[in-house]
């Protein structure tokens, strides 16, 4: 019996060793792959027709402004300023009547001056998966840039790459590492679960209608 427990906890701790270097390894991996195309620089953004603004809550569970919001915004704002871009796809959650990141995201911009008919909102944006593939499938675009924290935009411009897209990822500042350490710790496990949705084929959870973007 004791020889049994033995080694089924040797099985255990062999499997939990080689879930550890995957996720090491799936995070090292879509770092080194995605580098050459996320950058903080304007200037080393190219020139596109469409960016996708990657969704977030505009306020945290404690009632408290979501900095990752709003860096975001600001992101967006001085690309679009910038002449880079001519539309911003704006894609999140709006899973409940009281809780729509795209609506938020377009009064935000909107608020800077960027005009309602240059921005495109995506309600089914419930993962970065969702966001990316449907900005090809949907709104028929096939370069981009992307915009969100830097850690974000490794993983999606990753995703958008392996789905034939041509993406670059502009990356809005990022909160303090004791902020978001939570949010960290969730990507690493984020990054590994890539691997999972290239190796199935995952889709987008809703499909829809095409949007024509001029």
């Amino acid at each position: 019996m004791k020889k049994i427990i033995k080694n089924i906890f040797i099985f255990f701790l062999l499997l939990l060793v080689a879930g550890i270097i995957f996720i090491a390894w799936a995070n090292y991996n879509i770092r080194k792959d995605s580098a050459p195309f996320v950058s903080y620089k304007i200037a080393e953004v190219p020139e596109t027709k469409t960016a996708l603004l990657l969704g977030t809550g505009k306020t945290l569970s404690n009632g408290l402004p979501n900095t990752y919001f709003y860096n975001r915004i600001q992101a967006a704002i001085d690309l679009y300023k910038s002449g880079k871009i001519k539309y911003i796809i704006v894609s999140g959650d709006n899973s409940t009547k009281d809780y729509n990141e795209p609506e938020d995201m377009q009064l935000a911009l909107m608020q800077y001056g960027i005009p309602k008919d240059h921005i495109f909102m995506d309600h089914a944006g419930f993962r970065t998966l969702d966001s990316v593939v449907r900005a090809k499938d949907i709104f028929g675009q096939t370069k981009l840039v992307i915009i969100s924290q830097k850690f974000h935009n490794e993983r999606a411009v990753f995703l958008a790459r392996k789905n034939g897209m041509e993406a670059f990822g502009y990356n809005a500042n990022d909160v303090n590492k004791y902020a978001g350490f939570k949010t960290n710790m969730r990507e690493y496990l984020a990054k590994a679960k890539v691997y999972w949705d290239l190796l199935f084929g995952v889709e987008p959870k809703f499909g829809g209608d095409k949007v024509l973007i001029p």
